[in-house]
């Protein structure tokens, strides 16, 4: 895939433009971060360049400048919810955001959980949170917040919620994911901080919607597409337009909220520097496109892949007929369809050839490559080997791993292991590759090319297993699959 995004540039300019909001501000700057902060996989798909981690390591040019803080909701504790892409809780994840913090050189100054009423398992959370060493504080409930304007920024308000001491000027707010408070716990601080004479100001940091991308462009769509669950919707920022004029893009909760942050600012400190919601930003992603057709094309396939997704979650009871509408409706914004992914139709055709699982890949130089299940390989181990074969300049006919090797690895998983689907997923797949690749140079040769299968756009005709599924992650393939399961069985293992 061609590189569409400069992520040099963007770790730059995003980095000098939170410095001039820093020294607008007199010197401390509480960002709040949206989205995901170490692993943004949403953004690098859709902005080939971009890599996951590019907004740690845009921090980590602050060096010792920059401390966080990390908060979550004690509903989410009570209701254990999952932070979906990763499969696991918001309370661990907390640690995972302090261990990645804290292995980058950022000091975490605090861990805040917001909504506290006295819940048994965020007191649970705490006590664990405080044996591993960490300053937990608590922000409890503000009866009418957000409209309550003068309980909210009083000493009844967030005067009540406990103040986490902050020593470097910029301040990164984040939380396991949407909904955790992120916005009150700055303007808690601000209060604080205003009380005590420090200057301080607020911003936020969020990579979608791009502010300065029209309405329509696929980035945009996808972004819709990404958070269907959570009905948001992108619009024209009415406030930006009226104060300078000019056409920017925010998303309806952003807009929605402005007049009641604003009065909460006004409140804090007297005035409010800002008269938009995208005054609030600091995203600079869109100045760092460098192919906007690349950057299209990635974003539509996104859009596709989204909407197989949400057919997939309706086939097994998590989303409904009305989310799979809202996705087809973006497809149609975007003037695109399923078959916009070549790998979709090349799929689709074969399913009319052949009941057996297929899977097809669309390689980095546009060759499509394909693999079918067989009695040895799943059909995703198949067509991975097909286009290492590929990748290697290694002719098809050439045997990689010995039919011999596979059968003992196949007793091992029936026989004793008491697997029922003899077939080598990928992970048993690449490690027979590997123990090859030791004493046969063209396996070798083949093992050496793994790398180049990231960004590979991949469809499935049935439904991908959990275990094959997690290693096209690891191996940077972007996956989607037909709604259809392989067998009529009510449970579908590995």
């Amino acid at each position: 895939m061609n590189g569409g995004f400069d992520n040099d540039m963007y770790l730059r300019t995003q980095s000098e433009h939170i410095r001039e909001r820093i020294e607008h501000f007199g010197g401390k700057l509480y960002l709040e971060f949206g989205g995901k902060l170490f692993d943004d996989y949403h953004a690098s798909r859709v902005l080939p360049g971009f890599k996951p981690d590019s907004k740690i390591s845009m921090l980590m040019e602050f060096g010792n400048q920059a401390e966080a803080i990390v908060v979550i909701n004690a509903e989410d504790i009570v209701k254990n919810k999952i932070r979906k892409d990763i499969g696991i809780g918001y309370d661990s994840e907390v640690f995972r955001l302090v261990d990645s913090f804290r292995d980058r050189g950022i000091h975490v100054c605090g861990l805040v959980i917001t909504h506290y009423n006295g819940q048994e398992v965020a007191d649970r959370f705490q006590r664990k949170a405080e044996a591993l060493g960490l300053k937990v504080y608590r922000h409890y409930p503000i009866a009418g917040y957000p409209s309550n304007i003068p309980l909210i920024a009083s000493d009844e308000g967030y005067g009540r919620n406990e103040f986490v001491e902050t020593t470097k000027p910029l301040v990164v707010v984040t939380a396991p994911g949407p909904g955790s408070g992120k916005m009150a716990v700055c303007l808690s601080q601000l209060y604080h901080e205003n009380k005590r004479g420090t200057p301080a100001g607020y911003a936020k940091f969020e990579t979608f919607p791009i502010w300065n991308l029209p309405l329509s462009h696929p980035v945009n769509i996808a972004y819709e597409a990404a958070t269907s669950d959570l009905s948001d919707s992108n619009m024209i920022d009415p406030f930006h337009l009226e104060a300078y004029g000019k056409t920017t893009v925010n998303y309806n909760r952003d807009v929605e909220i402005f007049p009641v942050l604003n009065s909460i600012l006004e409140g804090i400190s007297g005035e409010s520097p800002y008269r938009s919601p995208t005054d609030m930003g600091v995203n600079m992603a869109g100045n760092c496109i460098v192919d906007d057709e690349a950057v299209r094309k990635a974003a539509n396939n996104e859009i596709v892949r989204r909407y197989f997704a949400i057919l997939r979650d309706r086939r097994e009871g998590k989303a409904d007929d009305e989310m799979v509408f809202k996705s087809e409706l973006l497809m149609k914004r975007a003037g695109i369809s399923p078959e916009y992914r070549k790998v979709v139709s090349v799929v689709r055709e074969r399913m009319t050839e052949t009941e057996r699982p297929v899977v097809a890949a669309e390689m980095p130089c546009g060759i499509i490559v394909e693999g079918k299940a067989s009695p040895l390989l799943t059909a995703s181990s198949a067509m991975i080997l097909n286009a290492l074969k590929i990748l290697a300049r290694i002719d098809d006919s050439v045997m990689l791993i010995s039919p011999e090797v596979i059968r003992s690895m196949q007793r091992l998983k029936v026989d004793y292991l008491g697997n029922r689907n003899p077939r080598l997923h990928i992970d048993e797949m690449l490690v027979a590759l590997s123990i090859a690749a030791n004493t046969d140079p063209v396996a070798e040769k083949a093992f050496a090319k793994l790398p180049s299968l990231r960004g590979c756009d991949v469809h499935s005709s049935v439904v991908i297993s959990q275990v094959d599924e997690g290693l096209y992650k690891k191996l940077g393939m972007y996956v989607s699959s037909e709604p259809e399961y392989q067998t009529k069985c009510l449970f579908h293992g590995n």
